[in-house]
């Protein structure tokens, strides 16, 4: 199984991205924890990445496509996997679309978790507290919630067109979430 895991930031992507990753078998892949960690050990990626963000710019879409399409070619992505946090807008679609015609491994589901706005920033500021994030501040988190209203949000309309996107309320227990996206996707 190839799924997306697509929905705003406190939404529940990486949690339930983690638990799919375990009934499926298949590996859950963030390009945020890719990010963080070639970040920690100061990696020649991490170092480009670096670059951009001391700079306030986001990584470009090249450097991120790249790092994805690495990703999917390793041996452990060959029975599928899951990606959280790509891709965020129209042309990392395009590029996807392309590396998955590379591969020969088409998208099978693009699973979009919804919540009300105060739902999300709830979670995030817990979140922010419990995990000592620092990229979770209200502003921070005001800012991330509308670009993803403006630039992902509309992406659900062109796997919808696809016929490939499954719409899954991600509000309450995190079991129940789980096994709602389990439900739709069989």
């Amino acid at each position: 199984m190839r799924l997306l895991i697509m929905g705003p930031q406190g939404v529940g992507k990486g949690t339930q991205a983690a638990l799919l990753s375990k009934h499926y078998g298949i590996p859950a892949i963030s390009t945020g924890d890719i990010f963080r960690y070639n970040l920690k050990n100061k990696t020649e990626l991490g170092k480009k990445v670096q670059g951009y963000l001391d700079k306030g710019e986001l990584v470009p879409d090249e450097l991120t496509n790249s790092i994805v399409k690495d990703r999917l070619a390793q041996d452990d992505a060959k029975n599928g996997w899951i990606l959280d946090g790509y891709p965020r807008n129209a042309s990392q679609v395009q590029a996807l679309d392309h590396m998955l015609e590379e591969l020969g491994t088409p998208l099978d589901h693009v699973v979009a978790l919804a919540a009300e706005r105060e739902v999300l920033l709830e979670r995030m500021q817990k979140r922010a507290v419990e995990q000592g994030r620092s990229d979770d501040t209200p502003e921070v988190i005001a800012k991330r919630l509308e670009t993803y209203e403006k630039e992902t949000s509309p992406l659900l309309d062109i796997y919808e067109s696809r016929g490939q996107l499954v719409e899954v309320d991600g509000v309450g227990d995190i079991a129940d979430i789980n096994s709602r996206i389990v439900e739709s996707l069989n």
